[in-house]
């Protein structure tokens, strides 16, 4: 336990209220117009050109001071770790996008080159991210499913899939989805400054998400694992059905593909921890998914698994880039929705990575030129029949952990996959895809640790753990992208129910200090006599204003609705009194003068009751708390100063801010009666300002 520290602590000064403050500060009452603002932020300069210029062309600030003695070893080796890395996992997450893997090349290779001109992270590892590839996978089997490729074969006599076919509709619907939703990114949340969005994306939001969206990525690979072909279900509760299934048919498994799958997942386990454990005496970490997909692709080669025993390989794998082709616009209608849950899912995932290695890196990543970078790379990847990337987590701890320092690293990975596209992607035809499934099962084995965040959420905050589990249940039990609309209304309302079910608090004084805490909460904690302090944990708008009313009552004792209808008939009685009193006065002259006795007058002086020091004279609203008031919570305000005034109780406010103030001028709330002098600084200015009041009435009382 530390010691406190004697010091002293002396501060000499009048008690000030809100219009004393703005007289000794001068306050300005001069604010540009919205016309000027306009005009201002319409101005040209040089310097603001410039940094205009550097701001959309982040490159163009950094890569002219690149120092390549310091730098350029480490992003050497770093780029070419993870473009060996991004060439099994790009081809992995094309499974789970249903398109063919070289499509997962391409979407590591030209969204990663624009990343690089436009991105501010110098961290992050772009390319194919497991969450994004199932969400657009279930768009793509959505909309291009295997009923509607259905051919019949005179061989076998039985119907197949024209997987050449389908595989052309899915890329188109794959492409379309990525260039959409790099349309949103850039127009709809980036020119917009829209960056703020991602806000409502709480950490136990993403990480629910994330845990359930990987429950997806498994279940949808399993058929690749058994060698079963289930049908594609779609809509809420499409993975029980799929699921329900997957059992059913699995009687139907091809034993081959199930031993090339246990085979793969054991062997990427154990060489992971063998990674692990070697991670820090290495200076590279091992290229485990590579060496898998080369031994397995040998292998298939030579033992002709696919023949002999009917394992499903990858097939044909063209050489060279594919032309640019615009999206086709008629499947835009069709997946706007998809398109903008990626959008928003992809930018949450790379702008939470990027922030966290700015933090340890000690440089800023801009927010807004993040998700216009991001847009560009998905519009421009779209357009070359990319489909939707975001940073991967796994990559870039790789990234970071090989010494790359800046965007050059990803530059160079992009071009070990150029170089993997262009001559040696034809090898890999042989391989199965359960090895790529095997791939994808282990490197989301930090997703599902993800389940521990469960227990240390109880023991922190309990309404963060319901959020982590109420956004898992939600994505699995509905498609991803509903599932996030799902949880962030979710989400939201557990922040609407915290400001409609505040705690509300009774202030004491914290002996010889200017402090003030709960009273329930503080022992030594002192009420100030005749005064009552008077505090809400949230702000005060319509959704919780009668409940502050409500609270102030029962903090201060006092039915308002009684004690005003009690004065009622107290001043009603009164006048029936007074008016008998003048009925009586007036019989009894009248009985006087006929008996001809004079009639002297009688001064009479009513002499008020002494009031009890102890009961309550004021209403101290420590506003501290709030940082707006809509006009439902300023009309609440103002009845409660009006109603407890009108049973001899003073209301002031204290410490509001200067957000407030503004909001009490524009409301309304200040006239000819109520001024700036009902609002002061602090709690403890209002106290002294009353207990002297108090004191200085006791003393005239007294003489």
């Amino acid at each position: 336990m530390t010691q406190r520290r004697p010091m002293a602590y002396s501060i000499h000064r009048d008690v000030l209220h809100e219009a004393d403050v703005e007289e000794m500060a001068q306050k300005s009452e001069s604010k540009p117009s919205v016309c000027e603002n306009v005009i201002q932020s319409m101005r040209c300069s040089g310097p603001r050109l410039k940094k205009c210029l550097l701001r959309t062309f982040p490159v163009a600030s950094w890569l002219p001071r690149y120092s390549i003695r310091e730098n350029a070893l480490g992003d050497f080796i770093s780029g070419i770790s993870v473009g060996i890395m991004q060439l099994p996992q790009g081809m992995a997450y094309a499974l789970l996008a249903a398109v063919p893997p070289v499509f997962g090349l391409y979407s590591s290779f030209y969204p990663v080159l624009v990343y690089f001109i436009f991105g501010t992270s110098k961290h992050i590892s772009l390319g194919t991210y497991a969450v994004l590839s199932v969400m657009i996978g279930g768009v793509t089997e959505r909309l291009a499913p295997d009923s509607d490729f259905m051919v019949w074969d005179n061989v076998t006599n039985s119907s197949m899939v024209d997987t050449t076919v389908r595989d052309a509709e899915r890329i188109k619907v794959a492409a379309a989805v990525t260039f959409l939703s790099g349309i949103f990114q850039v127009i709809v949340l980036g020119l917009v400054q829209f960056g703020f969005v991602v806000t409502y994306l709480s950490e136990p939001l993403v990480r629910g998400y994330t845990t359930g969206a990987a429950i997806h990525v498994i279940v949808s690979q399993l058929k690749y694992t058994f060698g079963i072909n289930p049908v594609r279900h779609s809509g809420p509760l499409a993975l029980i059905y799929t699921v329900i299934e997957l059992c059913y048919l699995l009687p139907q498994t091809n034993i081959g593909t199930l031993v090339v799958s246990i085979v793969a997942i054991v062997g990427l386990i154990l060489a992971k921890e063998l990674n692990s454990y070697l991670g820090k005496k290495l200076p590279v970490p091992i290229p485990v998914e590579l060496i898998a997909i080369i031994v397995a692709t040998v292998i298939s080669w030579q033992v002709d698994v696919e023949g002999k025993y009917g394992v499903d390989v990858v097939g044909l794998i063209p050489s060279g880039l594919q032309p640019p082709v615009f999206p086709e616009v008629s499947l835009f209608g069709q997946v706007i929705g998809d398109a903008f849950a990626l959008s928003v899912v992809g930018y949450g995932i790379a702008i939470s990575l990027g922030r966290i290695f700015a933090l340890k890196y000690g440089y800023k990543v801009d927010s807004n030129q993040e998700l216009v970078a991001l847009g560009l790379s998905n519009s421009f990847g779209g357009i070359f029949q990319c489909f939707a990337i975001s940073c991967s987590m796994s990559r870039t701890l790789v990234q970071e952990s090989t010494g790359g320092k800046t965007q050059i690293a990803g530059a160079l990975s992009a071009i070990v996959i150029l170089f993997i596209t262009l001559w040696i992607g034809a090898l890999f035809e042989d391989l199965p895809k359960a090895v790529l499934a095997a791939i994808i099962y282990v490197n989301l084995h930090g997703m599902m640790k993800q389940f521990l965040d469960i227990p240390l959420l109880w023991r922190t905050n309990k309404i963060d753990m319901m959020v982590w589990v109420v956004t898992f249940i939600l994505t699995v039990l509905l498609n991803p992208d509903l599932g996030l609309a799902a949880a962030i209304g979710f989400s939201m309302l557990t922040v609407i129910f915290r400001t409609q079910l505040p705690k509300y608090s009774a202030l004491g004084r914290v002996p010889n200090t200017d402090i003030y805490r709960p009273l329930e909460n503080f022992n030594q904690v002192r009420n100030v006599p005749g005064i009552l302090i008077f505090r809400s944990s949230a702000t005060l708008y319509f959704a919780n204003a009668e409940m502050f009313q409500d609270a102030l009552g029962r903090k201060s004792g006092i039915d308002i609705t009684k004690a005003l209808s009690a004065k009622k008939k107290l001043e009603a009685k009164k006048k029936r009194h007074e008016k008998k009193m003048a009925k009586d006065v007036k019989k009894a002259e009248k009985a006087l003068k006929m008996n001809g006795v004079e009639q002297k007058e009688v001064a009479i002086i009513e002499v008020e009751a002494e009031r009890d020091p102890s009961l309550l004279r004021t209403i101290i609203l420590d506003l501290s708390t709030v940082n707006f008031l809509d006009t439902v919570g300023i009309k609440t305000l103002r009845n409660i100063q009006k109603d407890y005034e009108e049973i001899g109780v003073e209301v002031v406010l204290a410490s509001c801010q200067t957000s407030v103030v503004e909001h009490l001028e524009t409301g309304g709330f200040f006239n000819d009666k109520v001024t700036k002098s009902c609002l002061f600084n602090s709690i403890h200015d209002a106290v002294l300002h009353f207990s002297a009041s108090t004191l200085e009435e006791n003393r005239e009382t007294h003489f």
